[in-house]
This record gives structure tokens, C-alpha cells and sequence, in this order.
């Protein structure tokens, strides 16, 4: 399940000590993670180089790659002819862009969220909390928010005797894109891959970053044979997907293992027969689901 954006939208009389708060940029993904940068009235600059007011030394960022700057009492951001370009809400600009309460920015491999004016201490501290519980990169759920939601899960689970199945799935071969087309492209297939499987999670499912290029999924009140229906879809789903990436198609496989929650269970032995599975399915040759 994508972690809801409960970031409030706050109203403010001119005047009020809330409205003369500066708005500020919060480093969520690349750099020190947690930063937050408060916005002048002027203009600062974005980039890899330390004269910068917001420096991210990043090989993927351009030494002035963005400059952020306000003009009747909205902030923008414009990209400076970077080598890898700016994002806003992952849509490349081109110009000025405004900002609104909310948005992702990426500069290279690094993502910052915008938050406006207003009760800055609030808001940062509730990013800090959302922070622990998401995966920077792809703002689904982390593995630390998995294992807590994993292990309630399985104590209702049981405690009802309903049934829960445990989803691990690896792209296959996701070293070769890195490899090929560099570690921006192997992002940008994470957020992709992240964006189809959390087409297909319902509200009470959680969606998780389990490592590197893995992801998890609990599924509750689900049986083992559901489970397999819906693995088998978003495996085809996947395996038809294509990505692009500077014109050149991007595509990739999956492999995914099942297991479903039996009395003697723990989290610890659910998750590791999951993993057995998903070891099998690799063993199998990939690109496919293995439950037994």
C-alpha cells in the first residue's frame, strides 16, 4: 500500500505567524537524508559544487544544476542546462516551474520535497516520520514499515484464523541495466516497476522496498491460490512493460516466491519460505511464480 501523503494544507491570513514562515526543501532521497533547507526571498542554486546553497555531491547532479527563486509570493525552480535534467512530480520541466505544497523534486539522484509557508516545525517533523516508514526513491513502503505491519498482520491473522500470503519478488537481472545504461536508469525502473505494482495492491495490502531490487507484498485474507492468481498477473504485467529511457525501451522480467501463513508460523519462518520460493523460482530460470 503507497503510504497516504497526510500532509496538511494549511490556510494562513497574511500577517500571521504562520504565513511569514519561509517555505523550505526537505532532502528525502540522496545526500543527508532529512535536511531541510529553508527558502529565501532571493534565489539559491541546486548543485554538486559546495558554493551552492543546496550542495548534493552526487555524480548525477551538475556542478549548477537547478535554481530555486521567488516571484510574487510563489517559488519556482529552473533547470540550468543540467546534464541529467530536473523533475518535478517526475515530469521533466522545461522553463520555470511553480511549485506547489508537496512536490518531489529530482535533480540527478536525488529527490527533495517542497513544503510552503506555514507551520514549518509541524510539517517537518510529520516528513521526518514519514521518512522512516518510505522508501525515499520509489514512496512506497520501506522494509522497516514492512516488518511492523507483517507481524500485526500475522497476529490477527491467527488470532482469527484467517488467512494472509507473503509475496517476495527480484527483477531479474537488474545489474545489467545499471551496467548498461547507468544507475539513473536503474532508478527510474524501480519507480516504474514500484508504479505498476501499486496499481495492483488494494488498500488494506502493503507494498514494501524489501532490498535493493526486491519488493514485498502482504496480502491479508488471502489465500494461497489468490495469491498465485495475482502474482501471475502482475509478473505478465511487468514482463510487458516497456520503459523508456532516452529512447532507448526498457524492459525486464520478474521472479517471484509465495508463501502463505500456516499455525506454526512466524515472521521470521513466513518470510524465509517465501524466500526459498523466490530462490526457486531463479533456479527455475526466472520470470516466474513458485509457491510450493
Amino acid at each position: 500500500m503507497k503510504p497516504r501523503d497526510t500532509t496538511p494544507h494549511l490556510r494562513t491570513t497574511p500577517g500571521s505567524r504562520a504565513a511569514l514562515a519561509p517555505a523550505c526543501m526537505i532532502v528525502i532521497y540522496g545526500g543527508e537524508l532529512g535536511r531541510r533547507i529553508e527558502l529565501p526571498s532571493g534565489e539559491i542554486t541546486i548543485g554538486r559544487d559546495d558554493d551552492n546553497a543546496i550542495s548534493l555531491p552526487l555524480h548525477t547532479i551538475s556542478r549548477r544544476h537547478a535554481r530555486l527563486f521567488e516571484r510574487d509570493n510563489h517559488h519556482y525552480i529552473e533547470d540550468l542546462d543540467s546534464t541529467n535534467g530536473t523533475l518535478v512530480n517526475e515530469v521533466e520541466i522545461d522553463g520555470a516551474q511553480p511549485l506547489r505544497n508537496g512536490d518531489l523534486v529530482r535533480c540527478g539522484g536525488a529527490v527533495l520535497k517542497f513544503i510552503e509557508g506555514g507551520n514549518i516545525e509541524a510539517l517537518y517533523h510529520e516528513e521526518i516520520y514519514r521518512l522512516t516508514i518510505t522508501d525515499g526513491l520509489t514512496q512506497i513502503a520501506n522494509k522497516r514499515h514492512f516488518a511492523d505491519f507483517l507481524e500485526r498482520e500475522i497476529a490477527r491473522a491467527s488470532r482469527h484464523g484467517r488467512p494472509l500470503s507473503l509475496v517476495i519478488m527480484d527483477l531479474d537481472h537488474f545489474k545489467n541495466i545499471n551496467d548498461q545504461y547507468g544507475h539513473l536508469a536503474g532508478d527510474r525502473m524501480l519507480k516504474g516497476i514500484a508504479a505498476i505494482l501499486t496499481s495492483q495492491v488494494r488498500r488494506d495490502e502493503l507494498l514494501a522496498r524489501y532490498g535493493g531490487e526486491e519488493f514485498a507484498v502482504v496480502l491479508p485474507e488471502t489465500t494461497l491460490r489468490a495469491a498465485e492468481i495475482f502474482c501471475e498477473r502482475v509478473r505478465a504485467e511487468i514482463e510487458k512493460t516497456e520503459l523508456d529511457w532516452d529512447g532507448a525501451p526498457l524492459r525486464i522480467t520478474v521472479s517471484i516466491g509465495i508463501a502463505s501463513l500456516t499455525p506454526e508460523d512466524s515472521v521470521q519462518s513466513l518470510v524465509a519460505r517465501a524466500d526459498a520460493h523466490l530462490y526457486e523460482a531463479k533456479q527455475q530460470g526466472r520470470n516466474r511464480v513458485v509457491s510450493a
